[in-house]
């Protein structure tokens, strides 16, 4: 593991209050929820996920408990800034005193903002990104269903701007739950182009998080891990998705990777997936994992001692005697991965018009918060080659 500043001084290192692991976990829900003491309990999850039966399945979990249930499983695709105020003013209004989000990382995310929001009058001023929210009265649990997002041990809240047809972030403390509860067996439902695209979306977490200017020694213990456990895991989760070993095993990825990020940050990866999330609707992860290779035959170069890491985490080789070769193998890595796992390798796949390039750059050197986390330089004509590039499916001389 690279080292660069060994008198750096670590900040406040944030984790949820509580985090449960294992299968069956989501099981023991009744004895978790006692400390609340709840009188209306919210469940907040997405359609696909109360079409597969788990919302149901924690509501008889719960039975035992005989407190009212008020479920919300309006969400479909990405979620935007208004559907989560909704969320919450809808809570508040049925008394809603325990939030528990169950789903992938977009039900997560609207089930800890609502519960941090559910009781702010004016709530404009936060979700604008002018004010942080300070603090959160409300309980809330998260139980993942997918492995890649990290949202339930994350500061991090990601949704749609429909004004201004961007993905922006809302961190704060009080987005991190009370209890995370990570249950392998409620992934085991989740879809192979579901399961490539988040699971790929916890390597984005780890792999920028672990070169980010605000990594840690501390951080960087979490991100190697979950680069380590990787390659064991991820096809196997994808092709053969009752693989109870091979979800557990991303389901430390993506904790592992999501401590990472919500405490060092990511960077160039994400901050070129926003322009495609909010204008086009392309998956979060599915975005993060084309463009991956592309970004990183940018910006790696600025970080050679830390591509070597990776690619020996990631048993590419010992690359220590001939370093710049090390950027070469994460990056072909990168490539097969989108190939092994059947994800697009270009834009042009994805129905993205050639001459929306300068547009997507232009509203990519916006994301000012995570390009300014790339150990890189980004300028707006940097980051529109990076695009033409993941366009034709070309990095350097490579053609893909």
């Amino acid at each position: 593991m690279t080292i660069k500043n060994t008198t750096q001084l670590i900040p406040d290192f944030r984790m949820p209050g509580n985090f449960k692991f294992g299968a069956g976990a989501h099981k023991n829900l009744v004895e978790d929820i006692k400390v609340y003491s709840p009188k209306k309990i919210a469940i907040v999850s997405d359609k696909g996920v109360a079409q597969a039966g788990l919302v149901d399945k924690l509501k008889e979990v719960l039975a035992s408990a005989e407190t009212p249930i008020f479920t919300f499983t309006d969400i479909s695709g990405e979620p935007t800034f208004k559907l989560v105020e909704n969320v919450a003013n809808i809570l508040r209004e049925k008394n809603c005193d325990l939030v528990i989000g169950i789903g992938g990382g977009s039900a997560l995310d609207v089930a800890k903002t609502a519960a941090a929001l559910l009781l702010i009058e004016d709530k404009q001023p936060f979700l604008s990104g002018n004010q942080q929210i300070g603090s959160r009265k409300t309980p809330c649990i998260l139980l993942p269903t997918t492995s890649g997002t990290g949202s339930e041990v994350t500061m991090n809240a990601i949704f749609g701007d429909e004004e201004q047809e961007l993905k922006r972030g809302i961190v704060s403390p009080a987005l991190l739950p009370d209890l995370a509860i990570v249950d392998p067996e409620l992934t085991m439902s989740c879809p192979p182009r579901v399961s490539a695209s988040s699971g790929v979306d916890a390597f984005t977490h780890a792999i920028e998080s672990y070169i980010s200017v605000r990594a840690t020694p501390l951080t960087k213990i979490f991100a190697e891990k979950a680069m380590r456990l990787f390659p064991h895991y991820i096809t196997r989760a994808v092709h053969n998705g009752s693989d109870l070993e091979a979800r557990t095993g991303m389901g430390w990825v993506s904790a592992l990777a999501g401590v990472s990020l919500a405490n060092a940050g990511v960077g160039a990866v994400h901050a070129l997936a926003y322009p495609l999330g909010g204008k086009y609707h392309i998956e979060h992860g599915v975005a993060n994992a084309l463009l991956m290779p592309y970004v990183f035959e940018k910006i790696g170069t600025t970080c050679t001692n830390e591509m070597v890491d990776v690619a020996s985490f990631l048993q590419l080789g010992d690359f220590t005697q001939k370093p710049v070769k090390a950027l070469e193998a994460v990056v072909q890595y990168l490539f097969d991965l989108l190939d092994v796992l059947d994800l697009p390798t270009n834009l042009k796949d994805l129905g993205i018009d050639e001459s929306a390039l300068s547009e997507l750059a232009n509203s990519a050197v916006k994301v000012e918060r995570l390009l300014a986390n790339t150990p890189f330089k980004l300028s707006e004509d940097s980051i529109k080659e990076i695009y033409i590039n993941s366009y034709r499916g070309k990095v350097g001389a490579r053609t893909k």
